[in-house]
């Protein structure tokens, strides 16, 4: 798909969303790893040059504001909410005036970039005033009614209230998604009216205006109706969560990637995984990941924005946070890289082991029961089990480098900030305070003393 620069949109994204129960605007909440509106602009920009998009922001439009902050779409305020005609009629005196203009909303997450550009290229070859989505529903109930006219045109769209009981038996329902001839769009937007029982002023009855002035209005019909659900409660963004994450596992499979139970794997929007990836069950891929080839995700695992080069095991219940996994390392199982780690090519994380914005060399290994934050580990470097960096001293946090080829042994407390040179080794049990110089042994413990009969002595006084 490409941009149309004779394409501009407007998305309507101003309504608070009573139905949700909520203190928070509906579009910023979030399905498919991304808020609604945000997957309603990755639709659209598919199509449509973001300079060439407005939002209607008002419900939190700071806050919508800021969340596509660094996109480059225009924003209008709708201060005061009248209806869908009034939100798209305050857009006039920035939106472009040539060639055609979506009308989308904002809390519409499933409408997918091919379904836009299906709509723009009806609309093209047509030659009609406006395209409107439409789709068929066994139980329409709620929902306005497409009427046609003799030549199967889009005679007029009739809202519940106000149907006929023969009206009410129709089937195809609309979406309230249309692609306008935009210089038709400013001549009749101004001309709606308040609807007289609410008092607002509906853009369906664009239809009606177009046709009384001669235009002919046409219906995209979808097979898929559940790409046009509107989210107005939280079952509904429920299931839209469910429709998102399917779509993105069955993307992901048929381009290469192996899922085991996908119907228990979440996957966020934005995920990347490449071919010959094996992901388990129970897992959740989230954010903005990037995952290479020939990987592993154990069950049960969570990565959240981070970066897993080709061939990385990450095994069963690890989490992983904003952090770079390189070629070739293995993680965990039970392993936690809790926020801005670079685990280098080769190294090994194991079972009960915390990094914190740590550097993990190349080829370095801490199997078991470790605690490293804010260090710089070199490559070839052996952490024993019960290994922690003291890098908190309840005021500041410091920081511990350890060069490369240093053994550590078990249990050793390291007391931040700290240097030990290459191929220096750490007695176990040892408090390390000081620098421990190249090729040194370091030892900081007590000498054991043992008192002879002292058990014997004990249970005689009890």
């Amino acid at each position: 798909m490409q941009q149309n620069v004779n394409l501009s949109a407007i998305v309507l994204a101003a309504g608070r969303g009573t139905r949700m129960k909520s203190r928070k605007a509906k579009v910023l909440h979030q399905a498919g790893g991304q808020a609604l509106v945000e997957h309603v602009l990755d639709a659209a920009e598919a199509s449509v040059p973001p300079s060439r998009i407005t939002v209607v922001v008002g419900h939190q439009a700071d806050q919508v504001r800021a969340l596509l902050a660094s996109r480059s779409c225009n924003f209008v305020t709708q201060t005061e909410q009248h209806g869908t005609g009034h939100a798209v009629a305050i857009c006039e005196s920035i939106a472009p005036k040539d060639g055609f203009t979506l009308l989308l909303y904002g809390d519409c997450p499933l409408l997918s970039a091919s379904t836009i550009a299906s709509l723009v290229k009806a609309q093209q070859q047509g030659g009609f005033a406006a395209t409107l989505i439409t789709t068929m529903l066994d139980q329409p109930d709620g929902y306005g009614r497409i009427v046609r006219a003799p030549d199967d045109s889009v005679a007029a769209i009739v809202e519940q209230k106000a149907a006929t009981e023969e009206q009410k038996k129709i089937r195809e329902i609309n979406s309230g998604i249309y692609c306008i001839d935009s210089q038709l769009l400013w001549q009749f937007v101004g001309k709606l009216t308040p609807n007289p029982a609410s008092g607002e002023i509906y853009l369906t009855d664009i239809v009606e205006l177009l046709r009384a002035a001669g235009h002919r209005v046409a219906a995209l019909v979808l097979d898929d109706p559940s790409e046009i659900l509107g989210i107005n409660q939280r079952i509904e963004l429920a299931e839209a969560d469910r429709i998102l994450r399917a779509r993105k596992t069955r993307q992901l499979m048929l381009d290469g990637v192996t899922i085991f139970q996908p119907e228990t794997v979440a996957i966020d929007s934005a995920v990347q995984v490449g071919q010959d990836t094996v992901i388990g069950p129970f897992t959740q891929i989230l954010g903005k990941t990037k995952i290479g080839s020939d990987c592993t995700i154990g069950a049960g695992s969570v990565i959240r924005d981070s970066v897993i080069a080709d061939n990385v095991v990450v095994s069963e219940y690890c989490f992983v946070g904003t952090s770079t996994v390189e070629t070739g390392a293995r993680i965990g199982p039970f392993s936690r890289l809790r926020m801005e780690n670079h685990v280098e090519a080769g190294a090994h994380v194991g079972n009960f082991v915390e990094l914190k914005k740590t550097r993990f060399g190349a080829g370095a290994k801490a199997m078991h029961l470790a605690y490293l934050g804010d260090s710089v580990i070199g490559a070839g470097v052996n952490i024993g089990a019960g290994t922690i960096t003291c890098n908190y001293d309840g005021v500041h946090k410091h920081q511990t480098n350890i060069g490369d080829n240093v053994f550590v042994g078990s249990n050793s407390t390291l007391v931040a900030p700290l240097n030990i040179e290459a191929s220096s080794y750490i007695a176990a049990g040892s408090v390390i305070t000081d620098l421990v110089p190249t090729d040194a042994l370091a030892l900081g413990r007590s000498r054991q003393t043992n008192k002879p009969g002292w058990v014997t002595n004990k249970r005689r006084k009890s």
